[in-house]
């Protein structure tokens, strides 16, 4: 059978690679912890558990209109108006099988062959597959010099004629890093300026820590809104991963034809998981809230743990639930007469002898580093992090 090169040339997800990994060590039998999903470890509010109930007794399992059902995009609309003063119509949401598929679909609305999309690394790990989905590039944007915030400069640089749209992640996914307001507005004026779509993925908009603040991008350049394609979901805040029900909000035209794309693919979102996200969305606040102050003592923990691991360092993270560590000292060296060739190795080898899952920093685009993921009990963040530890010092 014919493979296409676009199917050889893609790189799979090392996230969902790493996990299964992991799954399967379990089903073995084996004591793994596992760090690397970005999947929060609570089960769904009970209101999304009633809605689903309520939808299938009532027949809800049909299609639904293609851009969601309208009860759904009419409670987007709402929290986007009560959580940032942002107003939308239903007719400028999508409702979408995950962010995912919506990211995608986004940039198939956007970028021709040969087009370019600005990529600030280390970036999750889908966006710069997606984009070569297009035959567009991917031009990526280093933002380890400054605390994994983008400088506006090095932005700035990285435009061409070719550049139609620019991917903006915060909280970050792998860093943990929260976009100042000084820089997110930077950024958003040069897409003015140089007539460049955002595509601001604010997935773990409602996962920031201590002082830090996540600024919503058209709050503070509302001259945007007309170039700017929000991407959210209920899956991290709302633990609702396995539901697969994100959202896009932007200009209607646009939507438009996101919604056509998307009626080739999947058609419609899971009906019932639509309406397991409207009562999320309604009545699943306290919820949210009180996750949030589990992974705020859950970050607290790991950051003091990761203090005491010998030969790596990190910078602490302010949201998302990452931590970001650089392991480039550890790299030519042996655990034993193993060599730690690259940050891959290094996850295999903790994997394979510790039973620890981590994720490596090669797949984020960049190597030397690795992600850790502490949406877990704090029980298993203990003695994850005691078994990194023990395996850092039997490193020679």
């Amino acid at each position: 059978m014919h493979v296409s090169a676009r199917a050889r040339n893609m790189e799979p997800s090392a996230t969902l690679a790493v996990s299964a990994k992991a799954k399967s060590l379990k089903r073995e039998g084996k004591p793994v912890v596992s760090f690397g999903a970005g999947e929060p470890d609570f089960n769904s509010p009970p209101s999304a558990i009633r809605y689903a109930e309520e939808a299938m007794r009532g027949g809800q399992t049909h299609y639904t209109p293609g851009a969601g059902i309208p009860e759904l995009r009419e409670a987007v609309c709402a929290y986007y108006k009560d959580r940032f003063g942002l107003e939308y119509k239903p007719a400028d949401v999508v409702i979408g099988a995950g962010a995912k598929p919506l990211l995608y679909e986004a940039l198939g609305c956007l970028i021709d062959p040969g087009d370019e999309v600005i990529v600030f690394t280390p970036a999750w790990v889908s966006y710069v597959e997606q984009i070569r989905f297009f035959d567009g590039k991917a031009v990526l944007v280093d933002t380890s010099n400054n605390s994994f915030i983008p400088r506006i400069e090095d932005a700035r640089r990285a435009v061409t004629n070719r550049t139609r749209a620019m991917i903006i992640n915060t909280p970050n996914n792998p860093t943990g890093a929260v976009y100042d307001r000084d820089s997110l507005a930077s950024l958003a004026k040069l897409a003015v300026e140089r007539d460049i779509t955002i595509l601001f993925d604010e997935i773990y908009e409602r996962l920031v820590y201590g002082d830090s603040v996540h600024h919503q991008v058209l709050n503070l350049v509302p001259e945007a809104r007309d170039r700017t394609i929000i991407i959210n979901g209920v899956s991290k805040a709302f633990a609702m991963t396995g539901w697969r029900i994100g959202y896009a909000l932007g200009p209607s035209g646009i939507m438009g034809y996101l919604n056509d794309l998307q009626g080739h693919i999947t058609s419609n979102a899971c009906s019932v998981a639509q309406w397991a996200s409207l009562g999320a969305l309604r009545e699943a606040e306290a919820d949210v809230v009180a996750m949030h102050g589990a992974f705020s003592r859950r970050r607290d923990l790991i950051v003091d743990l990761m203090r005491e691991m010998p030969g790596v360092t990190f910078t602490e993270p302010n949201g998302a639930f990452y931590v970001w560590f650089n392991v480039e000292g550890l790299i030519g060296r042996s655990w034993r007469g193993e060599i730690i060739v690259d940050d891959a190795a290094f996850c295999r080898i903790l994997l394979d002898s510790k039973y620890v899952a981590l994720v490596p920093g090669s797949a984020f685009m960049a190597g030397g580093n690795v992600r850790v993921s502490y949406a877990n009990s704090e029980e298993e963040i203990r003695e994850g992090m005691r078994r990194l530890r023990e395996f850092l010092e039997e490193i020679d």
